[in-house]
């Protein structure tokens, strides 16, 4: 397996060129991914390596030009989760696959980016006080708060039921409004 070399060139130095390059990966019928950057073929772990170190990075295929991107993420979070410790219980994923088809379909992904970009935000502003901070640390961490700065804590990390609540009810009182207009059209009261 081939790996990228430092000493090839990767990027153009222009800083405004850095932040729109794509590093692109075609995979090929053959189920090979071949990094058009560094011209070698790559793995999902080097892929899963690129995206820690927050490198922008799209899938390809390499016949039809289709995006990709999605489908390799998915397999990648698939693989984490059957290696090791999961991320996400069953619970959390029967409840993923009940909002397929939901009111709230269209909503959950923008509330889940949003409360994963506030937990990277604060991650942030940890900085390198957390860099050596495994799960097992975290718990002990955790352990050793006072139950009020545990809740305060959580609260920070798990998103508001109160949120997704008042989403909820906005959407069926605009359901029940708009079902009260159709009917009002026709000649019927709700």
């Amino acid at each position: 397996m081939a790996t990228q070399s430092d000493s090839s060139p990767r990027r153009p130095a222009s800083p405004a060129a850095e932040k729109v390059a794509l590093r692109v990966i075609k995979k090929y019928p053959n189920r090979r991914l071949y990094d058009t950057d560094t011209s070698t073929y790559i793995t999902l772990a080097e892929i899963k390596r690129l995206v820690m170190a927050s490198e922008p990075v799209v899938v390809r295929d390499a016949k039809t030009g289709e995006d990709l991107t999605r489908s390799i993420l998915l397999q990648i979070i698939l693989d984490e989760e059957a290696a090791g410790v999961p991320m996400f219980s069953e619970a959390v994923l029967a409840n993923l696959i009940r909002f397929y088809g939901h009111a709230m379909q269209g909503y959950m992904g923008s509330f889940l980016e949003g409360q994963l970009q506030m937990f990277t935000d604060w991650q942030s502003r940890v900085g390198d006080q957390g860099q050596g901070l495994t799960p097992e640390k975290w718990s002990q961490f955790m352990q050793w708060q006072s139950p009020m700065a545990q809740n305060v804590l959580t609260s920070m990390l798990t998103p508001s039921s109160n949120v997704m609540g008042q989403m909820q009810e906005n959407i069926q009182k605009q359901m029940q409004k708009n079902t009260e207009q159709m009917l009002g059209v026709f000649g019927f009261k709700a």
